[in-house]
């Protein structure tokens, strides 16, 4: 595999991301805010939910929150201090984008701010929509805090990397305050819709939605009020982290998320986003996992994807074949069109081959050796890589093989060693069907 040219580090910027609720008829309903359509947007006509990026104005907001400190929210965070300027920053970005400003009185009372008089507010709007630092000044002036403690950490997400912006993201859950309306600014936000979550997520609504939003709203399709959403909320130990990674395949390019199966794997083909990794596996591609390291899958009877045969080695110096599938004639010309050259070596995890199987093999590789190899066995490979023959955890005659220096271990068909059994410096598993997967994580 052709080593890519280098990328343009792409800086990741913090932001904050309101999540407002409230209860409707037949259940939770959320804000959500059309973006105006702009070129060279990535998110341009996208319904979002209120937010944007940290600024210095969140750090002065401190003093102006109410029930929460940075030690606190950094904390519940995870961050080693500013964790109150993405509480603040989600207040300031709802207020600036929506017109709900979450704030309390001195008597620690949600601001109606419906009942000001119609000037008054729309000065205010006026100031937060320029993007002045309207809420010190309001909150000076009229001896209100931010509500940042009405607030519930709910979600951490990053941008994928290979996209041309990417944010750090913390989202927030909210009920919207009593006596407040939405306005938005009419400029980087022209319209808001208030609806069900899993209405939002409908095909037939016909909205932009990107990624972590669709995910969101799908999460909050889930609840029965926003009580409920609140509480869930408020009760994770520990906020996880989710990044999707970009990958290609059938229906094109889309971003993939932590929990789907080629997760892992495209983060460890491409892990500067170029989007060139596969998000479904498919029979017959040939996939280079490393510059010296193919895996060729086989087309199932099902027309599902069937077993993998793995290749290592060049042209030049010749290969090692893993797992060959002698029963396979078109696997075997698979791997025969994407080896040319000498075939060193055909080693299997599974039992031994039968006779009949041994033939095919010497008639298609004549001077590969088939030679068992017993657990200890240590291979030599070009440009001092090495094979190290293990036992297969499915035990009986079947093998495992550790590829150092990278670190993949080939199993087969059955499962993965113990944590205890793997070798220390076995990164990842290469199995017979499936993508790639983490050694410690798929033993654990």
């Amino acid at each position: 595999m052709s080593s890519s040219p280098a990328q343009t580090v792409r800086p990741i910027r913090q932001s904050a991301s309101l999540v407002v609720l409230r209860d409707g008829a037949d259940g939770p309903e959320v804000l959500l805010l059309r973006r105006a359509d702009k070129p060279n947007d990535q998110n341009s006509g996208a319904s979002v939910f209120p937010g944007g990026l940290l600024d210095a104005h969140d750090r002065r907001l401190h003093v102006h929150c109410a029930g929460l400190d940075d030690a606190v929210a950094s904390q519940r965070l995870r961050v080693e201090g500013g964790g109150l300027d993405y509480y603040a920053a989600a207040v300031r970005e709802c207020f600036e984008e929506a017109g709900l400003l979450f704030a309390c009185d001195a008597q620690d009372r949600l601001v109606p701010l419906d009942g000001l008089p119609g000037e008054r507010l729309q000065a205010m709007r006026a100031a937060a929509a320029a993007g002045t630092d309207a809420l010190l000044g309001l909150c000076d002036a009229q001896g209100w805090r931010l509500a940042a403690d009405r607030l519930e950490y709910a979600a951490h997400w990053i941008t994928p990397p290979g996209m041309p912006r990417r944010f750090d993201t913390r989202f927030f859950l909210a009920a919207l305050p009593p006596a407040q309306q939405v306005q938005v600014d009419g400029v980087e936000i022209v319209a808001h819709a208030w609806l069900r979550p899993a209405d939002a997520v409908s095909p037939e609504r016909g909205l932009k939605l990107m990624n972590v939003t669709r995910r969101i709203l799908q999460h909050l399709a889930g609840f029965d009020s926003v009580a409920a959403c609140m509480a869930q909320a408020r009760a994770q130990a520990r906020v996880p982290l989710n990044m999707p990674r970009l990958a290609a395949g059938p229906g094109g390019r889309r971003p993939v998320n932590i929990e789907e199966p080629a997760w892992a794997e495209i983060g460890f083909l491409d892990p500067d986003g170029r989007g060139d990794a596969r998000h479904t596996l498919e029979g017959g591609l040939v996939m280079a996992l490393a510059p010296r390291i193919w895996r060729v899958t086989a087309h199932a009877p099902d027309g599902q994807p069937g077993a993998h045969g793995y290749l290592i080695g060049d042209t030049e110096q010749g290969w090692t074949v893993i797992d060959a599938a002698p029963d396979d004639t078109d696997q075997l010309a698979r791997l025969r069109d994407a080896a040319p050259g000498l075939v060193q070596r055909v080693l299997s995890t599974g039992a031994p081959w039968n006779e009949a199987q041994a033939a095919v093999l010497r008639e298609r590789w004549p001077q590969a050796d088939l030679s068992p190899h017993v657990p200890g066995e240590v291979l030599p490979l070009a440009g001092g890589a090495q094979l190290e023959v293990l036992a297969g955890a499915a035990g009986g005659d079947t093998r495992a093989y550790l590829l150092r220096p990278e670190g993949l271990l080939f199993v087969g068909s059955g499962p993965a060693a113990a944590a205890e059994a793997l070798p220390p410096d076995a990164a990842w598993i290469a199995p017979a069907h499936g993508f790639l997967h983490g050694a410690r994580a798929a033993a654990t």
